[in-house]
């Protein structure tokens, strides 16, 4: 009940700073909204060439952005964390009995916040411009975003923590997310890709989220892709939680 506690209490005081910039929130999602508006009329024609799919333009490129929404959006959070490294704002917790956890979980629970009103408003544009989905679908998919984005965000902050510099943090980054994000196929489905660069991006495991959620909006549960989505994203989970978990109390030790 005290860790339950703690992480409410961590989680309100940064939420609190997230709504004193609404605006903020709504230019997060700003970057995927142009890629809707921009690229997804490209994609109009592409369906029925082979490797494209059997789902409609927005089927395709609507999971596609919810995922980089996912991965860039929970990514750079770990610049807040910097500032608050620089400022003593962590230092000054650590005299305090809050759990050390508490501390991880609180923060990444608003950004996932955050992260699911931008998803949710992004799914919204895409149902505006004709993306046409199951809402079993459309929601199952949200929730394998919302839950890539804490695995993304506790990682982030393992990163912010190790390297403690906005100056090393950011190229860092850079480097990490920009060949997550072309191996993973957001734009366009990796299986239209040559086979060598198929065979690189089955190392990817946001390749099979993206995957996953493509398979439920176009409403399709059979085989064993959204399975394969799912467990990867668990076990992303897993593991991203536990290091960001290890590295916050190691940090206020």
């Amino acid at each position: 009940m005290l860790f339950v506690r703690d992480t409410r209490l961590i989680f309100g005081r940064h939420l609190r700073q997230t709504l004193r910039s609404k605006v903020a929130v709504a230019f997060g999602v700003l970057q995927p909204l142009l890629y809707l508006l921009f690229f997804g009329p490209l994609l109009r024609n592409m369906t029925g060439v082979q490797g494209f799919g059997t789902g409609d333009a927005w089927q395709v490129l609507v999971p596609g952005i919810l995922v980089q929404l996912s991965l860039f959006g929970a990514g750079f959070v770990g610049f807040g964390l910097i500032a608050d490294l620089r400022a003593g704002v962590v230092e000054r917790l650590r005299v305090t009995p809050v759990s050390r956890t508490a501390l991880l979980l609180g923060r990444v629970l608003r950004d996932t916040a955050v992260l699911a009103v931008q998803a949710v408003m992004l799914l919204a544009a895409g149902l505006a411009l004709g993306l046409r989905a199951p809402l079993a679908g459309m929601l199952a998919g949200l929730a394998l975003v919302v839950l890539l984005a804490v695995s993304v965000a506790s990682l982030s902050y393992v990163l912010a923590m190790a390297t403690r510099t906005e100056d090393a943090f950011a190229p860092l980054l850079s480097t990490v997310t920009l060949p997550l994000m072309l191996l993973s196929g957001v734009l366009l489905p990796m299986t239209m890709a040559p086979d060598w660069l198929r065979a690189v991006s089955a190392f990817n495991p946001f390749r099979y989220v993206v995957d996953a959620v493509r398979a439920v909006f176009a409403g399709d549960w059979a085989g064993g892709t959204v399975a394969q989505g799912a467990a990867v994203t668990a076990v992303l989970l897993a593991v991203s939680v536990a290091l960001g978990a290890h590295r916050f109390r190691r940090e206020n030790a």
